[in-house]
């Protein structure tokens, strides 16, 4: 079905606006030329948030209050879901966006959330929209990289994902997420979803300098069913190493600090995605500073680009299966994160030949 809401002007709502991710989102929405809705269930953070955005429409809608989602929603082009656990609010608030037309989009890294997003795909293709979930650090950049790794195989033998973090300090919206998902996480093996062994295997990953090698678990989130829907791969795996989640379990340890204009923490990032096939490996690699922070670049680039008309039809999609994953990484890069491809000539050796090229992008080549 055509899309409705393309090349639009309209606001864009934004559910969760007073959260830690939400306000990065706001901020990078009127950074665009667009016009944010402050939406939420808050009355006294909302009208708080108000107060530094002179001219801006607020809506307090309690996310089992149909009525209230409906009449935030009215007029709107899209909604950006920032508020977890998304176990919660994700079908709720997807409802809504068919019900109004609107186009729907979220950070959640819950694997269960994104799946029922996906399942939508023939409700939201009748109602004309785009649905979208994950389009954060976790979820669609991996699978933005992992897709820009796979270029031009049809399928892979495996695709690895480690995250790296020199620290953790979680919002209190992530420690409220942790202690809700208690599902069983998946991964892919033998071209299917299958759940994660139990305990959750180590291994040591060879990060880029400044991390190094260092140990880590096999934990997935949301990026496992993204590239699940539309790359071809026998196995897919992800890691975190050690240091950020002792700091995750740790009750003590505080929310993020901002330290730079932006309201970005000190947090370094690198997320390094290895794609095999045949002996050879494709391997992407980003790094950046505060994971809360690049979801706001890349979850308004993916509502820019489908406004744009550049997602061929209505229904729930993935970053990497709409969007040129090549591309969509460059328009971010270097601003917000430094991103390299590489090809590996074998398994064991990475080649070192690399010619630049424009914003921040580097190909390696054999």
């Amino acid at each position: 079905m055509e899309l409705r809401n393309s090349g639009t002007n309209a606001p864009v709502v934004v559910y969760g606006a007073t959260g830690h991710t939400g306000r990065f989102i706001v901020a990078e929405l009127l950074r665009r030329g667009r016009t944010p809705v402050l939406c939420g269930r808050d009355v006294v953070k909302l009208a708080e948030m108000a107060r530094h955005y002179p001219g801006l429409l607020c809506h307090v809608a309690a996310i089992d209050d149909a009525t209230a989602l409906d009449t935030a929603l009215q007029g709107a082009c899209a909604v950006i879901n920032a508020a977890g656990p998304f176990l919660d609010t994700a079908g709720p608030l997807l409802d809504a966006a068919i019900r109004n037309g609107v186009h729907y989009f979220d950070t959640s890294a819950e694997q269960g959330a994104a799946v029922h997003v996906f399942e939508q795909d023939a409700r939201a293709k009748a109602a004309g929209i785009v649905a979208m979930p994950s389009i954060a650090f976790y979820g669609a950049f991996a699978d933005l990289l992992a897709t820009a790794a796979m270029d031009d195989w049809d399928g892979a033998d495996a695709i690895d994902i480690a995250v790296g973090l020199d620290g953790w300090h979680p919002t209190r919206g992530t420690r409220i997420t942790g202690e809700r998902n208690r599902a069983v996480r998946w991964i892919v093996e033998g071209g299917e979803l299958r759940p994660l062994p139990e305990p959750a295997p180590t291994r040591d990953w060879d990060f880029p300098a400044p991390f190094g090698t260092q140990e880590a678990v096999m934990l997935t989130l949301s990026e496992i069913v993204a590239i699940a829907r539309h790359l071809r791969s026998e196995r897919v795996r992800s890691y975190m190493n050690l240091a950020p989640l002792r700091d995750l379990r740790d009750p003590a340890t505080p929310p993020p600090v901002a330290v730079d204009e932006r309201g970005r923490s000190s947090q370094r990032f690198v997320l390094d995605v290895r794609v095999e096939r045949g002996g050879r490996v494709r391997r992407a690699t980003a790094q950046g500073v505060d994971i809360y922070a690049v979801t706001a670049p890349l979850i308004v680039e993916a509502l820019e680009r489908v406004l744009s008309g550049e997602v061929a039809r209505a229904g729930a999609w993935a970053a990497g299966e709409a969007f040129d994953a090549v591309g969509f990484l460059r328009a971010l890069a270097p601003e917000h994160f430094a991103f390299t491809l590489a090809e590996e000539a074998d398994a064991s050796e990475l080649a070192t030949s690399r010619v630049p090229v424009a914003d921040g992008f580097q190909l390696s080549l054999e």
